[in-house]
């Protein structure tokens, strides 16, 4: 799969790398992989690579492979790019990445997602973070603001800058940057 984001563009595969997996590594300013990629995808997890590439560049900037575990519904991998800042936000798994753009692009941070990451989602100036078991925002610039934990079923909604978490039908309610008080990064 592939998608235009911004000035970006992200190809996304899944359980198998491309036919020209050795060209794309070898030509990306920066490939990293985590986990091995010749395993069996019943035991050491599913594969995914995804490479972004800025405007009419055919080489990517960014490779990143992986094998990742769970891949089951709802724990979907996902990219996040922040076109302002050159950020790209990946998560897979357990295995939360963040990336700066720049020439050449580098690793900002390496975190992980309890039990399972689901989804990236951009508010404003705020990228929200789900996974099974925590609910953590950055801003543009990929530095953490607060990190929560959170215990299905969960779900939240965002108006006028202000989070409506439910957690297990228990509603509480804070600001969006600020996160709920006494919570650090």
């Amino acid at each position: 799969m592939r998608v235009q984001v911004g000035g970006y563009a992200v190809q996304v595969w899944r359980r198998e790398l491309p036919g020209h997996f050795g060209s794309l590594s070898d030509l990306a300013d920066l490939s990293e992989t985590f986990g091995p990629l010749n395993a069996r995808e019943d035991e050491d997890g599913s594969l995914f690579c995804v490479s972004v590439s800025p405007q009419f560049q055919i080489w990517p900037a960014l490779l990143v492979t992986q094998r990742f575990s769970p891949d089951v519904g709802g724990f979907d991998p996902g990219v996040l790019i922040v076109p302002e800042t050159g950020v790209v936000l990946v998560g897979a798994g357990e295995r939360l990445l963040a990336y700066r753009l720049d020439d050449p692009p580098v690793r900002l941070w390496e975190d992980t997602a309890s039990v399972g990451f689901w989804w990236w989602d951009r508010q404003g100036d705020t990228v929200l973070m789900a996974a099974e078991l925590e609910f953590a925002a950055w801003d543009l610039h990929g530095r953490k603001r607060w990190s929560m934990f959170v215990e299905p079923p969960w779900s939240y909604s965002v108006h006028d800058g202000v989070i409506l978490l439910d957690v297990m039908d228990h509603l509480t309610s804070f600001p969006l940057p600020g996160g709920p008080q006494g919570v650090q990064p």
